[in-house]
């Protein structure tokens, strides 16, 4: 027996239509349906979204074609995902969009910690590490030993933050980007001491290129666009009542520091990395061949809740002016 087509149960709307006899007519029929989404938030920015796409489309002309490209385009990018892998993160990382949606919603004052972009490799399967322990097997690049402490913005210790911590090999992959990965590698997840600090043994991050098999990498070429990274150890960090920081460090001296195909690079995050040429040294802080190593010693300043939500909706009401200046002209 065949099932009959039914509708999502919603009735039509109490008001009639035009008839769309002319393009600007489509675009105010769709906003005016927008307006019945009972969620004021999802009312505001779905009008927001058909507005400006709408624009977009008379502004460029765009031609049956181009338009199914595109949606080509974003079919195949959701295909290319998998549940290590995510195209779409990575697509809105190369736009700025990724950047930018962070930037806006974690403001900082009094010193506190900038952001910077997530990126595609977090996983949850990082191992647990102790303090001054490795993230990374041995032999999968130049030694480096990370230090800091994890601090409010009055300077007071926060203890038993949670620090997740991730990085690529010396070849410029990450632990899911090979076909076999046994178990975590080169990322690992460490509590701060009761004194706020931290440490741990990694390897000296390299500059990676983004995958570039793919939808995305694509898209850069068209764009005349490389698809590298400067090297970076990336940082997620969590405490009770403090706002969480996503965020990474960039060592300096990277040709691709000013050109970051994701625009993650912030002044502020730029560290420097000490070289130890100290065989006993190296040893007492736990590198099994001793030799020398590089230092990277920052530390991380997180804001309050509280903080953070002053922050953000000083934000708010200052792009919420601006948005009413731009409409009186």
């Amino acid at each position: 027996m065949s099932v009959k087509a039914t509708s999502n149960g919603i009735p039509p709307p109490s008001f009639d239509l035009p008839l769309p006899d002319r393009p600007d007519i489509i675009t105010a029929n769709v906003l005016k349906l927008t307006e019945q989404a009972a969620n004021p938030r999802h009312r505001f920015i779905f009008k927001a979204l058909i507005k400006h796409l709408h624009q977009f489309v008379n502004e460029t002309s765009l031609t049956t074609d181009e338009w199914m490209a595109a949606i080509e385009f974003l079919t195949r990018t959701g295909q290319k995902c998998t549940p290590l892998r995510q195209e779409n993160i990575l697509l809105s990382d190369v736009l700025g969009v990724s950047a930018l949606v962070d930037s806006l919603n974690n403001p900082v004052v009094g010193g506190a910690t900038e952001n910077s972009v997530l990126g595609p490799f977090f996983t949850e399967d990082a191992a647990d590490v102790d303090f001054g322990e490795s993230i990374a097997s041995e032999g999968k690049g130049e030694y480096m030993y990370v230090e800091g402490r994890v601090l409010t913005t009055d300077g007071q210790p926060i203890p038993n933050a949670v620090i997740d911590t991730w990085e690529t090999d010396a070849d410029g992959y990450y632990d899911t980007q090979y076909a076999e990965r046994p178990h975590p590698d080169c990322r690992g997840r460490l509590r701060t001491d009761d004194d706020g600090r931290f440490g741990y043994r990694a390897v000296v991050p390299v500059a990676y290129p983004t995958p570039g098999d793919g939808p995305v990498g694509e898209l850069l070429r068209l764009l005349g666009r490389h698809n590298m990274r400067p090297n970076h150890l990336h940082v997620v960090v969590e405490a009770p009542g403090f706002h969480k920081l996503v965020t990474a460090f960039y060592p300096e001296g990277c040709e691709f520091l000013r050109s970051d195909c994701v625009f993650g690079v912030k002044k502020s995050l730029v560290v420097n990395l000490k070289d130890i040429v100290d065989d006993e040294e190296a040893r007492k802080r736990g590198f099994p061949r001793g030799g020398s190593f590089k230092l990277l010693q920052h530390d991380i300043v997180l804001l309050t809740e509280d903080q953070s939500a002053t922050m953000r909706a000083g934000v708010e009401e200052e792009r919420h002016m601006i948005t009413q200046d731009h409409k009186k002209y």
